[in-house]
């Protein structure tokens, strides 16, 4: 008999429901989120971003902790491309409180489970600023591979910063049976 571990955590889609307690957990980790993520801290802010997701190609999601429920980071599939091209761009941030677990790792790993499988995306790239050695960690852990390096190829906090891109395929072998 294989045991299992319970799992640790649940990933849904985002819902305007969860606009405060997600406004209250950026404006906690505003630190940790810095330089590299400058999300949403205001009900104004949360309300912009969620009706992008409602008007494009995209999905976003909100990891939480399972027990507590307690919001553990969000990510997102954007430009989602289908026809020949089967492509989107990851995005993921996770909150401090909840840090250094290994449950964004999960989060993620879910969110691509569900890109591969549920939408049917040939590829996952990833855009990540060269000195976020967090997040590039996270995705060498799941299997991505280092494609190159984009100058200046996104504006955040005000100012253009460079990014590597990191790509996964449907078929890429991955670490820990993922699908």
């Amino acid at each position: 008999m294989v045991e299992t571990q319970p799992p640790r955590l649940s990933l849904g889609p985002v819902r305007r429901a969860d606009g405060a307690e997600l406004v209250q957990a950026n404006r906690d980790s505003r630190d940790y989120h810095a330089p590299f993520a400058h999300p949403f801290i205001t009900m104004e802010g949360f309300s912009e971003w969620f009706a992008t997701l409602c008007t494009g190609a995209q999905a976003a999601f909100v990891a939480r902790e399972a027990g507590s429920g307690r919001i553990v980071g969000v990510t997102s599939l954007s430009q989602i491309f289908l026809k020949g091209f089967q492509s989107a761009y990851l995005g993921y941030y996770g909150m401090v409180a909840t840090a250094g677990r290994g449950l964004m790792t999960e989060a993620v790993r879910q969110t691509l489970a569900h890109a591969f499988t549920e939408i049917g995306l040939h590829r996952v790239e990833a855009n990540i600023q060269p000195e976020n050695l967090r997040s590039i960690a996270l995705v060498r852990r799941l299997g991505f591979r280092l494609e190159g390096f984009s100058p200046r190829y996104l504006r955040i906090g005000g100012q253009w910063r460079d990014h590597e891109r990191w790509a996964l395929l449907c078929d890429d072998p991955r670490p820990g049976g993922m699908p």
